[in-house]
């Protein structure tokens, strides 16, 4: 009977009865989408498995029936693993292919009832939920990889003094640690975008069916829990219309890059000979094919560029989505292939960076040096007539301003304290020369900026123990995460063995 009905069926699409015509190769060509699914036949065997476990639950199918579905589904990941079964463009997508295996093998009086009470267009939503939200925690993890690098440089570098720049210019003394800081506290905020985007892909999609639910009397409460979503994802026309949970996800992706993009900016100005504030490892380092000297920061660079591969998945999505009507629409097949890009690159970019950052040496001399060098405490003197002259902030601004227009003029830097006095005097402000020296310290800048979240090393230190905890809680978040879709799974294959009375093996 079974290799009757693989001869009867071989090369049909499971869709043609209304058809008289097979596609065109060039119409196959045109519209599979092999390579995007390849990564989803895992998660399409396990919906699969959740779906026709359901249907038997509900008495919409028989317990023979399900026996002999797990049985070759099981064999069909089996297959995959070992390479025996491959993705067949001839059957369109990673669903057709999935239950034509089951079809050729198990028969299509097993095989064909896999499909009840379902569509392809609930099925592809639920393999990208369960593939985007273990990608998610894949990154979180990763982020969190980074932001615990930044923290070791800030945990050395408290108190190393360093320009702190606004518009690219000389702006106030800040430390190492205090810039290494300032990323984690960006890259948590990413945490929190992934979180969400993690909340809109945990839940189920599966019952939507086409788009209008269906008249079984299925459980999508049950194919939730065993899935390892939190909840189902109610409305079924708004179900299978929506594709925000991928745009989520692509937006956070695209600020986390934006973020890296920043990082990698300054990773390339600082290596500079004009800047030399730091001295990227050999080993993540590249030459020149004809100036023998160049050390080059590619690794930031290629992260600099690769950041707008990233914007581009995006646009993509969401040029893609404003004109679509309800309901499911084959240009969804493009939301995937930009997503995976996307996800790949972004974790090669949270790969590798924390490893460049771990070995780069920080020129802390040159640093001092650099801050010394361009009235970097300007401010702090003005802070200083508003306290203890009692000008007006603008009175104070306007004299330091002024101030420093006439070092410059002399190629002149505050480390001149007897002219910086003497100027002063003709404003008739009179500091003695030891009490500037204090003002205009960067190092005592540092300590007296001790407002929340500010320079001194007391806030950074503070700030690295609330970090650290933040970082505590995500990873506590992400490993309950990742065992909730570890026990679901676990569960599966449980139920699975239960119907076939025999231990599954992975």
């Amino acid at each position: 009977m079974k290799t009757d009905q693989r001869i009867k069926t071989a090369g049909k699409k499971l869709w043609s009865g209304r058809f008289s015509t097979d596609p065109t190769s060039q119409t196959i060509a045109f519209t599979h989408s092999i390579e995007a699914d390849t990564r989803l036949i895992k998660y399409d065997i396990w919906g699969s498995q959740v779906h026709a476990i359901m249907l038997e639950r509900q008495g919409i199918i028989l317990e023979n029936d399900l026996r002999e579905i797990l049985l070759w589904l099981g064999k069909a990941a089996e297959d995959f693993q070992s390479g025996s079964f491959m993705l067949d463009p001839n059957k369109e997508d990673v669903h057709m292919n999935v239950e034509s295996y089951l079809i050729e093998n198990a028969g299509r009086e097993f095989g064909g009832k896999l499909h009840t009470a379902r569509s392809r267009n609930d099925q592809v939503l639920v393999d990208a939920h369960l593939y985007i939200r273990e990608e998610i925690l894949n990154v979180q993890r990763s982020i969190s990889s980074l932001c615990n690098a930044f923290l070791n440089i800030a945990k050395v570098h408290v108190d190393s003094v360093m320009p702190g720049y606004t518009h690219t210019q000389h702006a106030q003394p800040i430390s190492l640690g205090f810039w290494a800081t300032a990323y984690v506290s960006m890259f948590l905020r990413d945490q929190r975008r992934l979180s969400a985007s993690y909340k809109l892909a945990n839940t189920n999609p599966l019952g939507a069916c086409a788009l209008a639910g269906t008249t079984f009397p299925i459980d999508r409460q049950f194919t939730t829990e065993l899935l390892g979503f939190e909840t189902p994802q109610e409305h079924a026309l708004d179900v299978i219309s929506s594709r925000d949970f991928i745009g989520e996800t692509l937006f956070a992706l695209s600020m986390v890059m934006a973020n890296l993009s920043r990082l990698s900016e300054e990773i390339i100005y600082w290596t500079t000979y004009e800047f030399g504030m730091a001295m990227l490892d050999d080993a993540y380092s590249s030459g020149s094919s004809i100036m023998p000297q160049k050390k080059n920061a590619d690794i930031a660079e290629l992260t600099r560029g690769r950041t707008g591969r990233v914007y581009g998945a995006l646009m993509d999505l969401l040029t893609n989505l404003k004109g679509l009507p309800l309901g499911y629409n084959r240009d969804f097949q493009e939301d995937k292939p930009p997503l995976w890009e996307a996800f790949d690159i972004v974790n090669e970019c949270l790969g590798i960076l924390p490893d460049v950052l771990k070995t780069t040496e920080f020129k802390t001399e040159r640093m001092a040096e650099l801050v010394n060098a361009n009235f970097a405490t300007a401010t702090e003197l003005a802070n200083y007539l508003v306290k203890e002259h009692h000008l007006s902030f603008r009175e104070s601004h306007e004299i330091v301003g002024w101030l420093v227009g006439e070092l410059v003029h002399k190629e002149l830097t505050f480390l001149d304290l007897e002219l910086t006095h003497k100027l002063l005097l003709e404003k008739d402000v009179d500091i003695p020369i030891s009490q500037l020296q204090q003002i205009l310290d960067p190092v005592l800048a540092l300590q007296n900026n001790q407002s929340l979240g500010g320079t001194s090393p007391k806030e950074v230190n503070r700030m690295i123990d609330s970090f650290e905890k933040q970082l505590d809680d995500i990873a506590m978040n992400v490993s309950t995460n990742q065992a909730r879709i570890d026990e679901a799974y676990k569960e599966t294959k449980h139920e699975i063995e239960k119907v076939l009375d025999k231990k599954i093996v992975t």
